[in-house]
């Protein structure tokens, strides 16, 4: 008890808060997602997302260097597909000469050691904007899994070291693992988005992949048949147990900072790593108001990464990766 118990002996200079602090960042927490479009010669700014950019093929080689050499050992990557590409069956997605097929080569050819995950879902290549095919206003469910095994497939023949299946529909994560099993990729592992929200947060990544959506009839205009109800917890924990029974090698909870009690439940409940996707509205909330001048944006991009290991967070797919190496390796 104080006098003789005084918390603040242990804050009183850097050097005795960095030897008792809990939690650190280094590049080893970090994934870094990558946006990738047609073309050549391409670094297209996303407006919703400052300083952020999709990039053409022969652009991404400087993009995965510049990555490697600040540290970072993982890339998700996500394509931008063309209109002309996009139907309401995904079709495109099993090209093996598709734009993420050569995408995950290229990184591959950079840098052989970097660690490549790739999203795998529909929506970037349905024209219906969603994550499944669509019937009679409804998403199935089954003949969409069957779509995103396959899909999975072919970025692992790309070279794929893990898939990263975002889609939220049922018993996809046994599928695809099966097929995976059974053409004889049993290295290549499953990040799933196991904890995914129905979240306000998406619009600038949407934005990004010209992804959302359709607005017309007999189309859902929102994912709330298959992404999690924000104010549902407990459930959680069920869609991510039920998504280790069938082989996932890592869960991720997706939005990041309005979620920490999640990634606490699972950090405490399951044995595999647990993912954080720092979402893109979190990333252009700060930048928003860090251009205003009302926040500091180094101080409070680190703070809130930090947020994120504390509440348990494995690793963390975040669009700050590079600034926050920048700053750490200061």
């Amino acid at each position: 008890m104080y006098p003789l118990n005084r918390n603040r002996r242990l804050r009183q200079n850097s050097a005795i808060r960095d030897l008792v602090r809990e939690n650190h960042l280094s590049a080893n927490d970090f994934i870094l997602p990558i946006f990738i479009t047609e073309g050549e010669n391409v670094k297209e700014e996303i407006a919703s997302m400052p300083d952020y950019f999709r990039f053409s093929l022969d652009t991404l080689v400087e993009e995965v260097k510049e990555a490697w050499e600040l540290g970072i050992k993982s890339v998700l990557l996500f394509v931008k597909v063309e209109q002309d590409q996009k139907d309401n069956t995904g079709e495109a997605a099993t090209n093996d000469d598709g734009l993420m097929q050569k995408a995950i080569k290229v990184v591959k050819e950079t840098t052989p050691e970097m660690l490549v995950m790739t999203d795998v879902a529909l929506d970037p290549f349905s024209s219906l904007g969603h994550d499944g095919i669509v019937k009679d206003g409804k998403i199935l469910n089954d003949e969409s899994v069957e779509a995103l095994a396959k899909m999975a497939l072919s970025h692992a023949k790309a070279g794929a070291d893990f898939v990263a299946p975002s889609d939220m529909m049922d018993g996809r994560i046994l599928a695809m693992r099966t097929l995976l099993e059974n053409e004889g990729f049993v290295n290549t592992g499953i990040m799933s988005y196991s904890a995914k929200y129905a979240s306000a947060f998406y619009g600038p990544f949407r934005d990004a992949l010209d992804s959302a959506p359709v607005d017309v009839k007999d189309v859902p205009k929102d994912k709330k048949t298959y992404q999690m109800d924000p104010a549902n917890r407990k459930e959680a924990i069920t869609e991510t147990l039920i998504d280790i029974d069938e082989g996932a090698d890592i869960v991720m909870v997706k939005p990041g900072l309005c979620y920490l009690d999640i990634v606490r439940d699972l950090a405490n409940t399951v044995d595999v790593p647990v993912a954080v996707y720092q979402v893109s509205g979190e990333y252009a909330m700060l930048k928003a108001a860090s251009e205003k001048g009302w926040l500091d944006y180094e101080e409070v991009l680190l703070e809130q990464l930090m947020a994120i290991k504390r509440a348990g967070a494995s690793m963390i797919a975040t669009y700050f990766a590079k600034d926050a190496l920048r700053l750490l390796n200061q």
